[in-house]
């Protein structure tokens, strides 16, 4: 398998505590968490919404809120990769939190909002933890929330014919794609992953002109639109692969949807004729 050194998020000092959302908090560090914080201290709607906004931050970081001593727990929470800080909104309301990002370490971690927020190395490891019976054996759920962020393609040869020079593994990799390699037995199941671009939303316009003037516009309609193919792609080399060889053919695999008769058809059109005859 191909591996790539997992590259760390860098921090997003642009977010501030009210622009954050379930998707774009993964975007962040510990650190910022309390920088943004900090910051809104003096925000009385932040004050007065508290519970809203420590939710969204609960989404993609593990937030223990500390009620002893803080300097006497401090270090058993750093030795576990958590940050320790307090909050101070004023002297009757203070927090202090540990705080760590939430692991992505399985499938079943994987959701629609972070999916997008890990690279492709990052999603090879985890497919990689967790595999056994190749993509189809991930479920479709699964599935549908990797493809919503990446560009998946899979193929499945002889473990001799999958490395040739020229193939499909190749070009892949030289475009960009990170490698899982599953083995089944003599052959090998590749898997490719690469994020896919942002996409820009679809626009709709709506003309007010008269019917007569429409036709001016058609030219440029295909311009506020873009259909994105979320589907996997399955290298043509695979499917024939799958096949049997020509000279493995016999009679237990080889079938036609040919129906053949017993009689020949000259018999019958001479049977015919004997009973109109007749």
């Amino acid at each position: 398998m191909a591996r790539t050194k997992q590259q760390q998020p860098e921090s997003n000092p642009s977010l501030s505590i009210k622009a954050v959302t379930k998707s774009s908090v993964w975007d962040i560090q510990e650190n910022d968490v309390f920088r943004m914080w900090e910051a809104a201290c003096k925000d009385a709607e932040v004050k007065e919404n508290i519970n809203h906004y420590l939710d969204i931050f609960k989404s993609a970081f593990l937030i223990d809120e500390i009620k002893d001593d803080v300097m006497l727990v401090k270090k058993s929470y750093e030795k576990r990769g958590y940050k320790v800080a307090q909050i101070k909104f004023d002297e009757n309301l203070k927090f202090a939190w540990a705080i760590k990002k939430r692991p992505i370490m399985r499938v079943t971690d994987l959701t629609y909002e972070n999916i997008r927020h890990i690279s492709a190395a990052k999603l090879i490891e985890v497919l990689d933890r967790n595999f056994g019976g190749g993509w189809d054996s991930l479920s479709q759920s699964i599935q549908d929330i990797i493809l919503s962020g990446f560009d998946i393609s899979t193929t499945t040869l002889p473990k001799d014919r999958l490395h040739k020079k020229g193939g499909m593994y190749e070009k892949k990799v030289e475009d960009g794609y990170e490698v899982l390699e599953v083995e089944k037995g003599g052959w090998v199941e590749a898997i490719f992953a690469k994020l896919k671009p942002e996409q820009e939303k679809i626009r709709m316009k709506f003309s007010d002109k008269p019917d007569d003037e429409e036709g001016d516009d058609e030219e440029n309609e295909d311009d506020d639109f873009e259909v994105v193919d979320d589907y996997t792609s399955h290298d043509e080399e695979d499917e024939e692969v799958s096949d049997p060889d020509d000279d493995q053919i016999t009679e237990d695999n080889y079938s036609t949807m040919m129906d053949l008769g017993s009689e020949d058809p000259d018999d019958e059109a001479a049977n015919l004729i004997d009973f109109v005859e007749e």
